[in-house]
């Protein structure tokens, strides 16, 4: 008891301390003359966003006191890395071209500068958590001596407030603030840097609006509604083709079961009752794709919730990253158990090979990728590549909370094991499939069965490529999630389509190829990359290039799985369907 008052003490006491902090960086107060925090974060070239590199790897003025922030671990998974900068803007404190530093730039320094004018070189910086970008300098093209290189060297930053919020700020570099660096000399050169504050109506509450705003044009809306209508259209279609396969077709079958005399025959997709529901090959790997598939189904809706709800919000430091990488370490119980589940449906027998073989799945292609993508990182030096203590973290991360969570869903599947639900009962002898036409292979129909998911997704596939590897924000989850759901249920339509398709040509090797058909999206989204990169971006090098590759087949391998699921799922319920419309020996 007396403890306990005690602690009750201590606590009131540093409520009381803290409530009288009135200049904090974490409550975003200040007074007049308060120091607010100034971190430079990283520079790069503008075209290759995934390529940054720490601030002071570029010889610019360093600051009096060195101070490097400790990063949370969202932040050290963006590739951030904030240290402090060497200009000083006290709440509400003007300055005119107050002097930042006088450098002799070597002649390396000078060749490091136009180097990266060259490539377009920017850099970020955050001023009381709020973001801001600068490019370093220019070319002059057109001299008569030919293309110059000139390095900006004054900064005016344009802050605003409302009482003792900081709401806004904006920066820009002086054009008549220049120094040609097109000679391989040693240069002198003065960094100054100006401070004009203004006074707002703006509520702090609303401070990242702008960036919203940014991401949210008028024109843009309008292709994204053009974008959902269109999907819209292509499902009510894809309804109206299966309502019409129903009434002129399986209806009709279904009717002329009914009044089949003894001495008829069966056809078509009824003569292979006896064999649809025989399970799959390799049907260890093909339960671990699919409960693959459904953690990854999973883990698609609960992030899209998240962004819907406003938990993330633009420029937030690594936190969309934090989500996914504790989403998917909890939906890994989701995984066991589906996986576990359905494989004792299947009368498997093995379940901790099946487990492990789930767990695996996924994990070992991405694990097998970062390693890889990482050492370019780090050969690189970019801050891309994640340190030791990190990626110490993400293994403990994933053997004390994702493994064990894997182990329990699957245990959970074992014990609540239940039948495979098949309204024919499976002959001993598999029937033998009549030869097919060229078309109905797995190639011909795995194309053209992604291509129309794909169609719906094209437009808003833009904008996500824009937003991950470029500059682009991306804040729409609602369009998102509307996009996702239509992609969902075109996919569920077309591999239903082509499963009846080679069911009527009396072939009962669906299971895998209902799969593949719903995967196959994901192969067209791969391809897009390409179009991106060679058409859509200035992408280059090495590293940029292996990034984008690299990550994005990880991600069209996710794809697969998760939309190769829903096609599956989609056919498992309409094969029961009709086989359970028809009478079977």
């Amino acid at each position: 008891m007396e403890e306990s008052a005690k602690f009750l003490l201590i606590s009131v006491i540093l409520m009381g301390i803290l409530s009288e902090a009135k200049s904090d960086a974490f409550t975003h107060k200040y007074e007049k003359g308060d120091p607010v925090p100034l971190y430079a974060n990283t520079v790069g070239p503008f075209h290759n966003p995934s390529e940054t590199y720490p601030y002071y790897s570029l010889p610019f003025c360093p600051p009096d006191h060195w101070e490097e922030k400790k990063g949370t671990f969202g932040e050290v998974l963006n590739g951030d890395r904030l240290v402090s900068a060497p200009y000083k803007l006290d709440f509400r404190v003007d300055r005119e071209s107050q002097v930042l530093c006088r450098k002799n730039l070597t002649r390396e320094e000078v060749s490091q500068f136009r180097t990266v004018i060259a490539q377009d070189y920017y850099l970020q910086m955050y001023y009381d958590d709020l973001p801001m970008w600068a490019f370093i300098g220019k070319i002059a093209n057109g001299s008569p001596n030919g293309s110059r290189y000139f390095i900006y060297t004054k900064m005016h930053f344009e802050i605003y407030y409302n009482g003792d919020h900081i709401i806004e700020i904006n920066h820009r570099t002086d054009p008549s603030f220049e120094t040609d660096l097109t000679e391989d000399k040693v240069i002198e050169v003065e960094f100054l840097y100006s401070v004009k504050w203004k006074e707002t109506t703006a509520p702090f509450e609303e401070r990242t609006l702008k960036y919203l705003h940014s991401a949210i044009l008028p024109r843009h809306m309008s292709i994204h509604r053009s974008s959902i209508s269109y999907s819209f259209w292509i499902v009510l279609i894809l309804v109206g083709c299966l309502v019409a396969l129903y009434v002129r077709v399986l209806r009709k079958d279904f009717n002329n079961d009914e009044e089949l005399a003894d001495n008829q025959e069966e056809a078509g997709w009824k003569v292979i009752h006896g064999d649809v529901f025989r399970y799959p090959k390799h049907k260890s790997f093909f339960v671990a794709a699919v409960g693959c598939g459904t953690q990854l189904f999973t883990v698609v809706l609960s992030i899209m919730t998240l962004g819907i709800m406003g938990v993330f919000r633009p420029y937030d430091r690594g936190v969309l990253r934090i989500a996914l990488v504790f989403t998917y370490a909890v939906t890994n119980i989701i995984s066991g158990f589906s996986a576990v589940s359905f494989y004792h449906q299947l009368e498997g027998s093995n379940w901790v090979r099946n487990l492990l073989l789930t767990g695996f799945l996924l994990g070992g292609p991405l694990f097998l990728a970062f390693c890889f993508l990482n050492a370019v990182a780090t050969i690189y030096g970019s801050t891309a590549a994640l340190p030791l203590g990190t990626i110490v973290v993400i293994f403990l991360l994933w053997l004390f909370l994702a493994f064990p969570l894997l182990l329990l869903g699957g245990i959970i599947g074992k014990i609540t094991k239940s039948k495979f639900q098949a309204p024919c009962r499976t002959t001993q002898c598999p029937r033998e499939i009549p030869a097919l036409r060229w078309y109905r292979g797995v190639l011909p129909q795995m194309a053209f069965a992604g291509l129309l998911p794909f169609s719906v997704i094209y437009i808003e596939l833009y904008y996500i490529f824009a937003s991950v590897w470029g500059h682009r924000v991306y804040t729409l989850y609602g369009v998102l999630f509307i996009c996702f759901i239509l992609l969902v249920a075109i996919t569920a339509l077309v591999s239903i389509g082509f499963t009846y398709l080679q069911l009527a040509a009396e072939d009962h090797l669906w299971w895998w190829r209902s799969f593949l058909h719903g995967g196959s999206t994901a192969l067209y989204v791969y391809a897009y990359c390409f179009f991106y990169y060679f058409e859509r971006s200035d992408m280059s090098g090495l590293m940029q290039t292996s990034f984008l590759f690299g990550y994005m087949a990880c991600i069209c391998y996710g794809l697969f799985l998760l939309l190769g699921t829903v096609g599956f799922f989609a056919s498992l319920l309409f094969v029961r369907y009709i086989y359970s419309s028809i009478k079977c020996d």
